[in-house]
């Protein structure tokens, strides 16, 4: 028999396997409709900000080889309404699925606001603090390069609310593990990583950018390498729970990141071409489990063999 089980702060997962934010939206899309999102291991809602975000301008998303780049903007109807509307539905539908609310802002004020709101609507489990989106002008990135912003903002965070935080962090930085163990100084519970890399693409007839916002998020295969090296060497420095994501595709790709000290991952881009990922990715990992004998999947969390 293989274990799949997964036990994080606040967090009590059936597998590793959940959507990264803003893929399945707030469990209302059109790929979140097509299984039953019990058989996920958790759901992570789009990012909420105090008011509603409109997002960026089009196009928002651009093609690139082995990846997708993105510049949304956080679209989202604000907090209000996802403690009013959105969560009550996706609870209801889900009454036993561990939600994870995604936070964003434009200052530590407004993250500090939209936590509270969404903890207090007793409907989410955990909290992941988006310090680390690349296509918005205030907050996210610029808050997330510094480590002393991350901290303050992780405490502030944490003394507002009584659930479980997990700061996102953005790889878009010389050396990530100073992020991370600032945020571990503040309080968090958990990491999780790694958001989009910072990218660009031009038309060469026009000379223009494809994207509206000019550059944007890149994400899929092409960034996998990168957090792969970038999840090892926090799991070296930080005692935090990780939650990795980058590029994953496949079971092999799930534990690969377990290996390099993911103890859970997050699926995004690969919906782009499977509607289904998560599902078929699940219904395969205890398959390639088995292949390498392995019956708990906690086992391989950060056990890259260097010799």
């Amino acid at each position: 028999m293989i274990d799949t089980r997964i036990t994080l702060p606040g967090l009590n997962l059936k597998n590793p396997i959940m959507p990264a934010s803003g893929t399945f939206g707030f469990g209302d899309v059109p790929a979140a409709e097509k299984f039953d999102l019990n058989t996920l291991g958790a759901i992570v809602i789009k990012t909420t900000t105090p008011e509603a975000r409109k997002g960026n301008l089009q196009p928002q998303i651009a093609s690139v080889d082995n990846g997708i780049l993105n510049s949304v903007g956080l679209t989202n109807p604000g907090v209000d309404a996802v403690v009013n509307e959105k969560l009550p539905k996706l609870r209801e539908k889900y009454p036993d699925l561990p939600i994870i609310a995604s936070v964003g802002g434009s200052n530590q004020d407004d993250y500090v606001t939209v936590a509270k709101k969404l903890a207090n609507s007793n409907l989410i489990n955990a909290l992941e603090i988006n310090v680390s989106c690349p296509n918005i002008k205030d907050g996210g990135m610029s808050l997330g390069v510094h480590p002393q912003a991350v901290k303050e903002l992780t405490h502030s965070i944490k003394d507002s609310v009584d659930i479980p935080i997990y700061v996102k962090l953005t790889p878009n930085v010389t050396d990530i593990t100073q992020i991370a163990e600032a945020a571990e100084k503040g309080g968090a519970d958990g990491i999780s990583m790694i958001n989009t890399v910072l990218g660009m693409r031009i038309d060469i007839k026009t000379r223009k950018p494809f994207l509206g916002n000019n550059v944007g998020g890149l994400s899929g295969k092409a960034i996998k390498p990168i957090a792969i090296r970038m999840i090892n060497q926090v799991k070296q420095k930080t005692n935090l729970p990780i939650i990795g994501m980058g590029g994953i595709t496949s079971a092999e790709d799930v534990i690969e990141f377990m290996l390099a000290g993911a103890s859970a991952v997050a699926i995004g881009s690969a919906h782009f071409k499977d509607s289904l990922a998560c599902k078929h990715i699940i219904q395969k990992l205890p398959q390639e489990l088995e292949k390498l004998e392995v019956t708990n999947i906690n086992d391989l969390v950060g056990q890259v063999n260097y010799n």
